[in-house]
């Protein structure tokens, strides 16, 4: 949470991060919870607490930054950080906080050589492979170096290898999930040939619930934990129908007046009433994590029914058609993610009008306050 001055808040439903959790685990037997980047908007601790109750052992943040601060509220699980240590700060802390980093380039190796010899405990490491990606990660070509250096360290051990998934929830390019699960095979036979013994994980969310040969020994559980369907619109849509949204986003009515057929709203002028109007002033706009790019284009949840955003989305502000409803008082609140009835906002709803994806939306609505349920 860092937007602290708005009328926005995010209302956060733990039991269904839990329900997801649960769907995923029937699935795939061992997820990992992705509880990065404050749970995807949802809250770190408070996801982290509940998913702990639920049977999680092993939780994986961002930063080692972030996996610090989750220790500083009492978390005792296994902790893995998927950026690695960057600075100086972050290799230390590895040690003094239990934290296992994802390695993905011989730098990190040589720094943790330096530190390790001083240590009076053995790191738990995990290596990041790079298998089409093309973002971090070693190649099957440096697995006899990599083999070289842990096996040099006294204070470092393998634990985990790991690489990522590019297509796994598009059905037209699963040829490339093959062609990168082939790949990690035999990054994985490399290391065992060298001695080096190992867990993996390449599966993530739509790998759980679409790619079962991909499951190995952990899986990834990110974006499924809180509702969002991987294959939402694809002709596997049907794999994800059990998943529950975990987030839904309020805010309160400022004003309620008329708008006269020919008068416009908002800057620009770029809405001009066709006919006689009533609009409602809501108290949500850019600051708030409430993007420009939703003018015109998105809808809200008051009282169970729709209403669409007029003109331009600003500053705190934005105007919605309540024209026809009964009651519509300032201080009402209404729903820009979730509500009630018939009218309630999904998140892929809300990613399509914004020209995103269901990541971005739980990422930004949930740097308001927010309330757990």
């Amino acid at each position: 949470m860092s937007i602290l001055y708005s009328k926005v808040t995010a209302v956060i439903e733990l039991a269904n991060i839990v329900h997801n959790y649960q769907v995923l685990r029937a699935a795939s037997g061992n997820p990992i919870a992705v509880i990065k980047a404050d749970a995807y908007g949802h809250g770190l601790s408070q996801v982290a607490q509940v998913l702990a109750g639920a049977g999680a052992d092993t939780f994986a943040v961002g930063t080692v930054e972030e996996a610090v601060a989750l220790r500083a509220t009492g978390h005792a699980h296994r902790v893995i950080a998927l950026l690695g240590p960057v600075e100086d700060a972050e290799y230390a802390a590895l040690w003094s906080a239990g934290v296992i980093p994802f390695l993905h380039t011989f730098e990190q190796l040589d720094r943790l050589a330096q530190l390790e010899k001083d240590q009076g405990e053995v790191l738990p490491v995990a290596l990041k492979f790079d298998t089409g990606m093309r973002r971090l990660g070693f190649t099957l070509a440096d697995v006899p170096a990599l083999a070289e250096r842990l096996k040099a360290m006294k204070n470092v051990r393998l634990e985990m290898v790991s690489s990522h998934l590019a297509t796994a929830d598009e059905p037209e390019a699963f040829s490339y999930v093959a062609a990168q699960a082939e790949e990690f095979a035999a990054i994985r036979r490399e290391l065992a040939a060298l001695g080096l013994a190992h867990t993996a994980n390449i599966a993530n969310s739509a790998a759980i619930l679409g790619h079962p040969d991909l499951h190995l020994d952990q899986q990834r559980a990110g974006i499924a934990l809180y509702g969002g369907n991987p294959f939402h619109g694809t002709e596997r849509e049907a794999l994800g129908q059990d998943l529950k949204p975990a987030m839904s986003v309020k805010t309160k009515i400022l004003s309620v007046h008329g708008l006269r057929a020919g008068q416009s709203v908002s800057y620009g002028c770029t809405y001009t009433a066709p006919e006689d109007k009533t609009v409602a002033i809501v108290a949500a706009g850019y600051a708030d994590a409430y993007s420009r790019a939703l003018s015109a284009k998105a809808q809200m949840c008051l009282k169970g029914s729709r209403v669409p955003v007029l003109g331009r989305v600003c500053m705190q502000m934005c105007a919605v058609d309540v024209t026809g409803m009964d009651g519509v008082r300032a201080g009402d609140d209404i729903w820009l993610l979730g509500g009630d009835g018939e009218g309630r906002i999904t998140p892929e709803e809300l990613a399509a009008w914004w020209g995103t994806i269901t990541y971005e939306v739980f990422c930004l609505l949930g740097l308001n306050k927010r309330v757990f349920i």
